[in-house]
């Protein structure tokens, strides 16, 4: 059978699957949103069908995953009377092990984008190992995480594939209002950790340590609803991302995207991220270095920055269509 092709080659519609073993709950709503707002991209550009399926963490939604994937794209089976489904040309799996699920699909192409846990965590990372070189497309969210992919081969492959920020939901909103919207005292300085603190990689501690230096608020993320922070970026007068290390860094995008002054450690994106953006510092976490970074944020009546234009290189559109460009020339490549 020859691979489908998207339209503009004459071929018909290219079909997607995207897998993504981080489906929201009512503790974690913001969980897979960046996957999310990928897909909605991807099907905003037209050309192709692109189906999302996604399943909890844990190892036990792993295997029912691939149960519930045989069951519902598997292929037809001389035991069933079920129709065979329309061809899928990229089954494409974010986090490595979403992967090993992702097999019971059969596809044109096989892509997978690592997102830097996946290729930390020493049993993640074995995992993932074992299954990238069953892989057509590997892929990563920054050019940082090249060199952690294990296996010299899947990194000459791989690329650079992120999934981007939502310019429409994370756009400038007046402080004063969205103070009012969240309850917050409109003349308070107001400081956002952009994550869960419960992760220790992302350095709450840090954050802490400056809010306290300054005299400011500190607000954080974690088990909020993605549709509020948008709100919460830009309540604050600064965001501040310490992070041990990012695989790519979205939250400074976010930041940028409503030109919010942003404090960041030179990890994922960051540094390449905020390059040229006045009023924005990327720098190795010093407290007091910090703090004074902090303070004149902080002093201001209203803080911002001219942040969009950075922000829109990253959009999930621009993203999206560079994932597009590797899926067309992926299932070419296919025969």
């Amino acid at each position: 059978m020859r691979a489908i092709i998207p339209e503009r080659y004459g071929r018909g519609i290219l079909r997607a699957l995207v897998l993504s073993n981080m489906l929201p709950d009512r503790a974690h709503p913001e969980r897979g949103r960046f996957v999310r707002d990928q897909v909605r991209a991807l099907r905003a550009l037209g050309g192709a069908d692109v189906e999302l399926h996604e399943f909890p963490p844990g190892p036990g939604a792993l295997a029912r995953a691939a149960r519930d994937l045989r069951r519902s794209h598997g292929g037809p089976s001389v035991m069933s009377s079920r129709p065979a489904a329309a061809p899928i040309d990229v089954v494409h799996a974010h986090f490595g092990l979403t992967a090993w699920p992702a097999l019971a699909v059969p596809g044109r192409v096989r892509a997978l984008t690592m997102h830097g846990t996946d290729l930390s965590h020493p049993r993640t990372r074995l995992a993932t190992a074992l299954v990238l070189p069953l892989m057509d497309l590997p892929a990563v969210v920054s050019e940082s995480l090249l060199a952690d992919i294990p296996g010299a081969r899947a990194r000459r492959r791989a690329q650079v594939l992120p999934c981007g920020v939502d310019t429409g939901r994370f756009s400038p909103m007046a402080r004063r209002d969205a103070r009012a919207e969240l309850g917050l005292d409109p003349g308070r300085p107001v400081l956002l950790f952009p994550a869960d603190p419960s992760r220790p990689e992302k350095r709450h501690d840090r954050a802490a340590e400056v809010a306290a230096l300054t005299g400011a608020h500190l607000l954080t993320l974690g088990g909020v609803d993605p549709e509020r922070v948008p709100l919460l970026v830009n309540a604050s007068n600064a965001v501040l991302v310490p992070s041990e290390r990012e695989g790519f860094g979205l939250a400074v995008l976010e930041a940028l995207a409503c030109d919010v002054p942003v404090i960041a450690t030179p990890v994922g994106i960051h540094r390449e991220a905020l390059a040229g953006v006045a009023g924005a510092v990327c720098a190795p976490f010093d407290a007091g270095v910090w703090a004074d970074f902090a303070r004149h944020m902080v002093d201001a009546e209203d803080p911002r920055i001219d942040g969009t234009a950075a922000a829109e290189r990253y959009s999930a559109a621009v993203m999206a269509g560079r994932v597009m460009h590797a899926w067309e020339h992926a299932v070419q490549q296919s025969g």
